[in-house]
């Protein structure tokens, strides 16, 4: 066991521990593991803050869409501008949260979470400033990737801060819950914001992250950290793996407009093949990998990624249908459009105190199941939509099923895919949780936007359904099904063992 994991203060020599990031006067607390569920208040403002930072990540995601329709009227962009200020933010979170993982194992959890997260407020500022649309976009892959860090930095703080079981359970149920509300709620904050001005919805991340930055100098822990020198560092595998993914990611986001068979899309994924071959090789080869390739032989670990690839991947798709459909043929305004995916989030959020004991009663394999169950059932009744059907018929019953589904799902998959995994690789396994979560929602995107877009316009009349739009909710019903078949094939196989610790 390592020092933390016993209950013992960590060391907190400039060798080897973070302390000294806090600076004179402003010791940061040392890293003791929590076992019981009698936490203290400095507990729950840790989680505040780690809360915090998330939910802004998951609204950002998910609040600039509401607004685009103002950003292009003002700044007079066409749709390729207005598609790569929500692509920048993709791409940025994407291709370096391998990099943002194994960042927080060797540099220090504390140091890599605070600085992103003050980071992305000053970027979340200046968004609200500017008035060119290159600076906006670069602005949106600067918060893109420093969400890749603070990402993979809070979940590893949360699971090398309390002890692996009901303590971990209850903080990561916590926890993802907040990024699934953040990401659902987002849409509502998104709408009320663009009410006051485009301007404001770029604007009100900022000192909320900054205010999260001050706070969580003096309740986030140190941690013990690996002593790497620049020469043992992995650059060639920190160098193609991110350079893989960032190609992937433009690849699949470019491929709608430019073709799934053009040269330009075929060339990028053979690119990106070739370099993730590269970064494979090296791994195998390095003493000291960015990926330790053998932690991709738990299969718990990779049920855990797929399922919320397939996850949050049909929902982005869902979405991005949904959307055009009540906007584009109902004629809602963006508002009204954001509330009516509200009882998802206030599901999510109701549901939060409770799934800590759930999961310990039911094991991750079980929920997973039964929220992918709930998830398909919300698409399929989806299918029935009609113009003509009011919002009680034709979408609140999916939301609300929706809201069950990743009320179960997120946190089983974040669970399962941190469990058993030692303290020095949880940033790594973190890194490849989100991952896998930003490349399923940039795949399945792109495909339900190559669906729309190869059965005609998406601008129709008035009260009508858009082409292409219900095998468009066919591919996102078919993605979560596979992750639902997977899953149902794990229980069958495991039906005695607790799925979260099994490998």
């Amino acid at each position: 066991m390592t020092p933390n994991e016993t209950g013992t203060p960590a060391p907190t020599s400039p060798r080897t521990g973070d302390a000294t990031a806090s600076g004179p006067g402003l010791r940061a607390p040392k890293a003791v593991e929590i076992v019981d569920l009698a936490w203290k208040p400095a507990t729950w403002l840790l989680l505040v803050v780690l809360c915090g930072a998330l939910f802004l990540d998951g609204l950002d995601m998910s609040m600039v869409g509401v607004a685009l329709p103002s950003i292009g009227t003002d700044l007079h962009l066409g749709s390729s501008s207005l598609q790569w200020i929500v692509s920048g933010y993709i791409l940025g979170f994407g291709s370096l949260l391998l990099l943002g993982g194994r960042a927080c194992d060797l540099l220090g959890r504390r140091q890599i979470f605070l600085i992103a997260v003050a980071v992305f407020g000053a970027a979340s500022v200046l968004s609200g400033v500017i008035s060119s649309d290159v600076l906006l976009i670069v602005l949106r892959f600067v918060k893109g990737a420093a969400a890749a860090f603070t990402v993979p930095a809070g979940l590893s703080i949360i699971t090398t801060t309390f002890a692996e079981g009901p303590a971990r359970n209850r903080a990561l149920t916590i926890y993802t819950s907040c990024q699934a509300s953040g990401f659902s709620l987002g849409l509502v904050i998104g709408g009320l914001l663009t009410e006051l001005g485009w301007r404001v919805t770029f604007l009100v991340p900022g000192p909320i992250a900054i205010a999260l930055v001050l706070i969580g100098w003096r309740v986030v822990p140190t941690s013990v950290r690996e002593r790497v020198s620049l020469q043992q560092f992995d650059l060639i595998g920190a160098l193609s793996s991110t350079v893989a993914l960032l190609v992937l990611v433009f690849a699949v986001v470019e491929a709608p407009s430019s073709g799934w068979g053009s040269p330009q899309t075929i060339g990028l994924l053979v690119l990106s093949a070739v370099l993730m071959a590269v970064f494979v090789a090296v791994e195998r080869r390095h003493p000291r990998p960015l990926v330790r390739l053998a932690i991709l032989r738990s299969r718990t670990l990779l049920h855990a990624n797929f399922s919320a690839a397939a996850m949050l991947g049909g929902y982005a798709g869902f979405q991005f249908v949904v959307t055009l459909y009540v906007q584009n043929s109902l004629g809602w305004s963006p508002l009204g459009m954001s509330l009516a995916f509200l009882p998802t989030g206030l599901l999510i959020m109701a549901s939060a105190a409770r799934m800590g004991a759930i999961l310990n009663r039911f094991g991750t394999t079980k929920l997973i199941f039964a929220g992918m169950l709930a998830l398909i059932v919300g698409y399929l009744l989806f299918l029935r939509v009609d113009p003509s059907m009011s919002y009680l018929d034709f979408m609140l019953p999916t939301m609300l099923l929706l809201g069950v589904g990743f009320a179960l799902c997120a946190p089983s998959v974040s669970v399962q895919a941190t469990s058993g995994v030692a303290d020095h690789e949880q940033g790594l396994a973190s890194g490849l949780l989100n991952t896998s979560l930003q490349i399923g929602s940039a795949v399945v995107l792109a495909v339900v936007s190559a669906v729309l877009s190869g059965s005609g316009s998406v601008a129709v009349h008035h009260h009508q359904l858009l082409p292409g739009m219900r095998p468009a909710i066919g591919v996102v019903a078919g993605v979560t099904l596979l992750a639902l078949v997977a899953t149902a094939f794990r229980l069958l196989k495991r039906p005695d063992t607790e799925p979260a610790l099994a490998t």
